[in-house]
């Protein structure tokens, strides 16, 4: 599975901008120093994935003295798909490069490969992650309520 720092991260930090969001008064903006803070990442980095998440409308800034950031939408309304591919994260489960020769071309000299066996597989896999991460808004993340987005409960899937 492939989900780069960059994704988690971008998610971490709105999930907390969101929770902080629910706590605070209507209308407080949350600083970047803050979450960087609480959520231990690099206020830098932050600042370069919300720059991001603002130009996908998933939040919005001001500037100055009190500014920060606050979510566009309600964070029931925000998918965690969305935030992933905001900071243009592909979520990818095999190594297949859309336009590469394929699974294995870097294992034939010069040139294009074939697809591996478990590549179906993967692709599959890959599918369902996203179809997950679709489902599953800041409003769950934040209620605790992702474990049911899956469709299925732990028992269904240890038995089944």
């Amino acid at each position: 599975m492939q989900l780069s720092t960059k994704g988690r991260y971008a998610v971490m930090a709105m999930v907390d901008l969101a929770a902080m969001e629910a706590v605070e008064s209507a209308g407080e903006l949350v600083c970047l120093a803050d979450i960087a803070q609480r959520q231990q990442l690099s206020q830098s980095y932050l600042e370069q994935l919300f720059g991001k998440l603002r130009r996908a409308g998933l939040v919005s800034a001001a500037r100055g003295p009190r500014g920060g950031y606050r979510l566009a939408r309600p964070a029931a309304d925000i998918a965690i798909s969305a935030i992933v591919a905001a900071v243009d994260e592909p979520i990818r489960a095999t190594r297949c490069e859309l336009g590469g020769g394929g699974c294995m071309a870097g294992s034939i000299p010069g040139g294009f490969g074939e697809r591996c066996q478990t590549h179906d597989l993967w692709v599959a896999l890959g599918r369902q992650i996203e179809l997950f991460l679709q489902r599953v808004t800041l409003a769950d993340v934040i209620d605790g309520r992702v474990d049911g987005q899956t469709g299925a409960t732990l028992d269904e899937t240890v038995s089944g």
